[in-house]
């Protein structure tokens, strides 16, 4: 619960009333909440859709295997205030041998752009998933400038000479076991190999042997190879990984070969098309937490909301000071949004990855506002900009 604020919409104790206007329709404010583990101080930023001088959009460092901090997403985009986004493949000490690529769990679309699809649920990092999530579900904005939740699933196909196979994979570290997936230049030039390690319910498990890679440009194949490999692919090339009855399917293509492969995000509701959407898991949804929540690891969390039908959001991001690092649970995260007005919200990864930063009127960078826990801003895969036309 908000400290001194039982009743959704009530102003928490140590709020500043009205904010800090950032920019037209952005206000920001910092304020405390009492937590089972103790006081927790939260960073909030409110964002009007409504008005038409700002807009959200996905922060990423250019490529879906690649990291870069908050700030420098955020300045190098020219937004006025960002948080940091959806859980991501930060390391592989598991896999001796295999780089850590840096993308994202979940799905991702920029600009209206689909970037990536999802991760198996057994390949993710980050907290257990709740009950009846997985790695498909999104929080995003459409184009009706409305927020949302949602799920969003690869559907895909490789048509060859030898037949049509069903495409499971596009730009994610990890593809289900026994399928094909597809590689373009949106990935970046990171190492595809930890694209076949673990399994669909181990992340951990060894990377698998059975494996090839065609390399498809202009409808046609023009190389294979034994192993996913490595660097940056041409805009006009896309590269097939597969793994076992994938690789096998892959294994009957050869040089000269006519390959058409095409890939799409489906969202499971009838919502209009997504300018924006990001990766992480619901914990609230029209107004009652979702069941299962954790209640009893505290940790420093991001989050973000929308009430109004969508057309406001809220983000949220706790402080990692030494006074403040124990943070909130799961559940405590879904209360305090539900007080704040919420019907809806959406946790993103927390911990050292959580920061939030605004830009001050006439400033050309942004600032950090709440403390890293780790001391120092943690390179991440993505992030949720604000941008202001005013």
């Amino acid at each position: 619960m908000l400290a001194g604020a039982a009743l959704a919409g009530a102003a928490p104790a140590g709020a500043v009333p009205d904010g800090k206007r950032i920019a037209p329709g952005v206000t920001y404010r910092q304020f405390d909440v009492d937590a089972s583990a103790g006081p927790a101080h939260a960073h909030l930023l409110t964002v009007d859709l409504a008005n038409p001088h700002v807009r959200v959009d996905l922060l990423h460092p250019g490529a879906v295997a690649a990291r870069a901090t908050v700030s420098a997403m955020a300045d190098s985009a020219g937004a006025v205030a960002g948080v940091n986004g959806d859980f991501f493949n930060i390391t592989e000490t598991q896999h001796p041998g295999v780089e850590a690529t840096g993308a994202s769990v979940g799905p991702a679309i920029a600009d209206g752009q689909v970037l990536k699809a999802a991760v198996p649920n057994g390949q993710r990092f980050g907290p257990s998933l709740p009950p009846g999530t997985t790695t498909e579900d999104v929080f995003g904005v459409g184009t009706d400038r409305r927020a949302r939740l949602d799920r969003l699933s690869l559907v895909g196909s490789v048509d060859t000479p030898e037949g049509t196979v069903t495409l499971k994979g596009l730009n994610q570290y990890a593809l289900p076991e026994n399928s094909v997936g597809a590689f373009t230049y949106r990935w970046g030039s990171a190492s595809r190999m930890r694209s076949v390690c673990g399994t669909d319910t181990q992340r951990s498990a060894p990377c698998s042997t059975d494996t090839y890679e065609v390399k498809v440009r202009g409808g046609r194949v023009v190389s294979t190879a034994g192993t996913p490999g490595s660097g940056s692919i041409p805009a006009d090339t896309t590269v097939l990984v597969g793994r076992e009855e994938g690789a096998q399917q892959l294994r009957k293509l050869s040089a000269g070969d006519a390959v058409s492969v095409t890939h799409r995000l489906v969202a499971a509701s009838a919502a209009v098309p997504y300018t924006f959407a990001i990766g992480g898991f619901p914990v609230l949804e029209d107004g009652e937490a979702h069941s299962g929540l954790d209640n009893v690891t505290s940790a420093v969390r991001t989050v973000v909301g929308f009430k109004d039908d969508g057309r406001q959001l809220l983000i949220l991001a706790l402080d990692g000071g030494a006074d403040y690092r124990t943070g909130m649970t799961v559940a405590e995260e879904a209360g305090t949004m539900r007080s704040l007005g919420a019907s809806d919200a959406f946790n993103l990864d927390g911990g050292g990855s959580s920061e939030l930063v605004t830009r001050d009127a006439g400033a050309s960078t942004v600032t950090v506002r709440n403390h890293p826990s780790s001391g120092a801003e943690r390179p991440v895969a993505n992030g949720i900009g604000v941008f202001s036309a005013g």
